[in-house]
């Protein structure tokens, strides 16, 4: 298989798994129909995109930004990279805000009656994977 195709795969299942959790109202609650209201992208694209049928243009991703959490888009790039929003001003109350929330997230998945006990489990690591994103965004 030629390494184009390869690449062409992967993010269409990475797109697919993005849409997939996006979607979860579990997780973020969003719908394609929310999300075609607040982007413009139509509606048979978006199913298209959540399915993987289609793998979606930078026109898609760029419309996206905003709309899907950064840490959801940054399961369309490379490991290592991530999807954050370049602040022009620190802001010491948001950076404080996610803190909390990823010592929230943290505490949470330690209980013992959580997904793995005291163990991480591989939810609970994706999730704190997600606001470490924020995080460094945040920074």
């Amino acid at each position: 298989m030629p390494p184009e195709t390869m690449i062409v795969d992967r993010v269409r299942e990475e797109q697919k798994r993005m849409f997939r959790i996006a979607l979860d109202p579990m997780r973020y609650g969003l719908t394609l129909k929310a999300i075609h209201a607040d982007t413009g992208i139509g509606y048979e694209s978006l199913r298209n995109y959540a399915a993987g049928v289609t793998t979606m243009p930078i026109t898609a991703i760029h419309a996206l930004c905003g709309v899907i959490p950064n840490e959801l888009l940054s399961l369309m790039l490379p490991a290592g990279f991530g999807v954050v929003e370049q602040a022009d001003d620190f802001d010491h109350a948001t950076m404080a805000a996610k803190c909390v929330d990823y010592l929230t997230t943290y505490t949470a998945a330690r209980d013992p009656n959580s997904e793995a006990g005291e163990a991480l489990g591989p939810n609970e690591r994706e999730r704190l994977g997600g606001k470490v994103t924020g995080l460094r965004g945040a920074a």
